[in-house]
């Protein structure tokens, strides 16, 4: 059964789903949402780091870690 993007289960068929969704929009149905069980705080914190890290940087520093990532993306073994 195919999940929504919060990894709820959703009817497999085009037509079942446009339903359930309908269903959700109108308030017929609860849409069941699951908590990811981490702290919404921390998520916040979290999204804030990197844009945070890369203010701190300088720009050569930046431009050193992006070259060494493209080279591990292009070096790597194919499988």
């Amino acid at each position: 059964m195919p999940t929504g993007p919060k990894g709820q289960k959703r009817p497999a068929d085009v037509i079942g789903n446009a339903v359930k969704i309908m269903r959700i929009a109108t308030g017929e149905e609860a849409d069941d949402l699951h908590d990811d069980g981490k702290d919404p705080a921390a998520k916040a914190l979290g999204a804030k780091g990197g844009k945070k890290r890369a203010e701190n940087m300088t720009p050569e520093r930046r431009a050193e870690i992006a070259k060494k990532a493209a080279e591990k993306r292009w070096n790597k073994p194919r499988a």
